[in-house]
């Protein structure tokens, strides 16, 4: 008969629940910009900053926070952010700080800017069309809330945008046309000025903060409370602002998960004996809410009690004081056993709810044999306290001193804590939460407020943030009643899989590393890579990083096939690399059309190579019909993610005046500036060349040489070349030719055909000490490396040398190579081909060319 009511008991339960469990990716980018070097600093936003993010985290969202950000570190952030989002549900980021307008563009102030030249809005600011194309390009809905509309303080009123001079609003944010399922939000209307504040937040983000953990609000009707508050706040001076294309509703606070309690309880209650403890565990709000508890369906043979009084259907009680709930069966109860059922209802306080059964069988406490079934409960009661709190202690050294490797980048992570216990009186609250990355559970995302069973346990997850390595604590209070708890701390350290370390790449927006360039990547990435996509199949980023390490040792067939399959499973940077190897005849037939159409498609994810690439094709109609207008628009948005390549073609693009774009160097050299400040090479040996020539700069030798040393120190192709021109000539420097051979020698092997040139030509200077064999062989190679025709005089210089000098320099290339090339054609193309073979030999950089 127990067993059977037990059985309806449970089908009654699942009847009346049911709640949608999910666990939604939703992650959050908060900055706070207070300690401006050139303007002056702002009271609140690092202070904002540090509220909403809490806010944040208490609502479940993945958080990336930071204050003070300069440029450099704010393109790191947004690219880990930009990881992070991949895939994500709702992508939001709050901005509290300087802010302006020009031309119908925002622009968001990092710490650091200066604003001082009409170049400096394009590499000192973030625009915020660009932070929301590439949200739009990784997440299904995007939120943008901004207090970043203070009075405008900067030196310029006219800044470049794309190819024009604007002139910059005064105060306030323009409105931005939002596309689908986007909602962005002002501190204030289009145009006006927000405040910073009298207390220790904005208004604004003091009313966000407050306003947004309301539960289970659309984030519509939580931007109204704003308003209202901000409007009450400011006397009506502030109006915070919203435009709105949501077509999904969106709820920042959710509380839609029911409390967590034991379904189904079995008890044997004795009848004549007085109250008697029914033993029920304290209902457990997962969501870390207050719990009350009201009876449904009271027992049919006796009565509840609760410290001595009684309690009625319906009647309100608090969760924590459910263990103390009794019950009270008279004398002269049927001394057959006999069933009986309670039923009872949680409530928390945002609405949800679950139900709990007790089913008890009654026994008569009468006589010898009341007095031996009451002892034997006694004893079965005491043995449940002791185990209980064995329970509890072992609970407890399951996670206390735990320290737990955490792969990053791979999804959340299972801890497999092996717990050893599923009782449902245990429960665990989160004590400490870890101050990077989210714990979760496959149904819902913990929050620093959450609770969970100790059933739930086994199936706890630790999703690492990227970009970050440092250990991090976990604390749980380990409870089995109000009246017993055990406190428990384990680490979590997050750890960068090998084959990232190896073969990861610059600026890959699903990448999880600074990244290495090709030449850095060495021979054990292959091996690394491999045991990486054997551990995670479904992380198509290790396939890539598999195929880079094998185009760097050479196998371009094995390679492709990698970079073919990450790019089908979704990643965006192979993608671009198969473009490249369609522009490059790497491993595929040269194919411009191809190439271009993955390059497009790469920068359509946001790729800032891709960007790059298709926008350069499309400004010089490299294979493509011309639009300058577009591809001058994707170089400027790649240079913003921090790309140089894309800074580098833009100063190439503002030297000269290409294609109806002003020429301005001093705009070239902002961009070869903010090269060098990402420690790009070329951009290094770009702008030496620019203080060397005085062009849009002052002329000045020393920063010339100092620039070319240290791009030559770092790989830079051309840099020997520039820096001996320099030696050679006694430009800035003492005359020194043994130095400038010797440089010039250096560039030729890592492949400038300019530097072979003058090597031959330096070589033939020397008049009757010359070394014709010499100069014939640098004139191969400035011949061998000419890729795109731009030196013809090398070969007319090696057809004036006669056959004795040739026939020197082929008997000594090829005693360099290592593998023979048959003897074909005239003197001059066998010359050419073995000096092309011998640089080949030596494993050049891919990316130089």
């Amino acid at each position: 008969m127990l067993r059977l009511c037990g059985f309806i008991a449970v089908f009654f339960v699942a009847a009346l629940t049911t709640f949608d469990a999910s666990a939604d990716r939703r992650v959050a980018l908060v900055i706070g910009n207070s300690d401006y070097r050139q303007f002056p600093a702002l009271k609140n936003p690092v202070k904002d900053a540090e509220d909403v993010s809490k806010t944040f985290r208490l609502a479940g969202f993945e958080v990336f926070v930071a204050s003070n950000l300069t440029k450099l570190q704010f393109e790191e952030q947004f690219r880990n952010y930009l990881a992070a989002i991949d895939g994500a549900d709702l992508a939001v980021v709050y901005y509290s700080g300087h802010g302006f307008q020009i031309g119908g563009e925002n622009f968001l102030i990092p710490v650091d800017a200066s604003l001082k030249q009409a170049a400096d809005i394009e590499v000192q600011a973030i625009k915020l069309n660009d932070v929301l194309e590439q949200m739009r390009s990784k997440s299904k809905i995007q939120v943008i809330v901004l207090d970043a509309c203070r009075n405008n303080p900067f030196p310029r009123k006219n800044y470049w945008l794309r190819d024009q001079l604007i002139t910059g609003g005064n105060a306030g944010l323009a409105q931005v046309r939002s596309s689908l399922n986007t909602l962005i939000a002002f501190a204030t209307e289009p145009g006006a000025a927000a405040y910073d504040g009298s207390g220790d937040l904005s208004p604004f983000s003091a009313a966000f903060s407050r306003r947004a953990l309301a539960p289970n609000q659309e984030i519509r009707t939580v931007m109204a409370a704003v308003r209202r508050d901000v409007v009450e706040a400011t006397k009506g001076l502030q109006v915070p602002w919203e435009n709105s294309s949501l077509i999904d509703e969106v709820v920042l606070m959710r509380r839609s998960n029911r409390p967590s309690l034991p379904p189904v309880l079995e008890k044997v209650v004795l009848s004549g004996v007085g109250p008697v403890d029914l033993g029920l565990p304290e209902p457990v709000d997962v969501d870390g809410g207050t719990i009350t508890v009201s009876i449904e369906r009271p027992p049919a043979l006796g009565r509840l009690m609760l410290d001595g009084e009684p309690v009625e259907v319906g009647e309100p009680i608090q969760g924590k004081d459910l263990p103390r709930l009794q019950m009270d069966v008279p004398k002269g109860v049927d001394a057959q056993d006999e069933v009986d059922m309670l039923a009872y209802a949680t409530h928390d306080n945002w609405g949800g709810q679950s139900q709990g059964i007790l089913v008890f069988r009654v026994k008569s406490g009468e006589g010898a044999h009341g007095e031996q079934v009451m002892a034997s409960l006694a004893a079965e009661q005491k043995q449940q306290v002791v185990e209980r709190g064995i329970h509890i202690t072992g609970a407890a050294e399951a996670i206390e001193n735990r320290d737990i490797d955490v792969p990053v980048g791979v999804g959340p992570v299972a801890l497999n804590l092996d717990f050893p216990t599923d009782d449902p009186a245990v429960s665990l609250k989160v004590s400490a939460y870890p101050a990077t990355g989210t714990l979760s559970l496959p149904d819902r995302t913990l929050s620093p407020q959450s609770s969970l069973m100790a059933a739930e346990v086994d199936r706890l997850r630790y999703e690492p943030q990227i970009g970050v390595v440092a250990p991090v604590e976990v604390g749980f209070e380990i409870r089995a009643d109000s009246a017993s708890s055990k406190p428990a701390t384990m680490k979590l350290s997050p750890s960068v899989d090998p084959c990232d370390s190896a073969a990861g790449e610059p600026l890959d927006l699903q990448g999880v590393v600074p990244g290495l360039l090709p030449n850095e990547i060495g021979a054990s990435a292959v091996e690394l890579c491999q045991a990486a996509v054997k551990a995670y199949p479904d992380v198509p980023r290790f396939r890539y990083e598999l195929g880079r390490a094998l185009l760097a040792t050479g196998k371009v067939e094995e390679a492709k096939t990698a970079i073919e399959e990450a790019a089908k499973e979704g990643h965006v940077r192979a993608v671009f690399e198969l473009g490249y190897m369609y522009a490059t005849g790497t491993g595929l037939a040269i194919d411009r059309t191809q190439a271009n159409a993955l390059y497009a498609a790469a920068s359509d994810k946001g790729d800032p190579y891709g960007m790059t690439s298709w926008g350069r094709a499309l400004f010089n109609g490299y294979g493509v019909k011309p639009d300058t207008a577009k591809g001058l628009d994707l170089l400027l948005k790649a240079a913003a993610m921090g790309h140089t390549y894309a800074m580098n073609d833009l100063a190439a693009i503002f030297t000269e005046g290409r294609n109806g774009v002003t020429a301005d160097p001093a705009r070239a050299v902002a961009f070869l500036k903010a090269g060098v400040e990402r420690q790009d090479m070329y951009s290094m040996n770009l702008l030496g060349r620019n203080y060397l020539a005085g062009v849009g700069v002052d002329k000045d030798p020393k920063q010339a040489q100092g620039l070319f040393q240290k791009a030559m120190d770092l790989g830079q192709p051309h840099a020997p070349s520039n820096l001996a021109r320099m030696y050679r000539d006694g430009v800035g420097v003492d005359r020194d030719l043994a130095e400038a051979q010797r440089l010039f020698e250096l560039a030729t092997a890592r492949g400038d055909q300019f530097g072979a040139f003058d090597r031959a030509a330096l070589e033939m200077q020397k008049g009757d000490k010359a070394d014709q064999a010499i100069a014939v062989r640098f004139l191969a190679f400035a011949a061998a490396l000419d890729f795109r025709k731009e030196l013809p005089d090398a070969r007319k210089a090696l057809a004036s040398f006669g056959a004795k000098p040739k026939m020197a320099a082929l008997n000594q290339l090829r005693q360099e190579l290592k593998s023979k090339i048959p003897a074909s054609g005239s003197l001059d193309t066998q010359l050419v081909n073995m000096a092309r073979g011998v640089w080949e030999e030596a494993n050049p950089r891919r990316d130089v060319f």
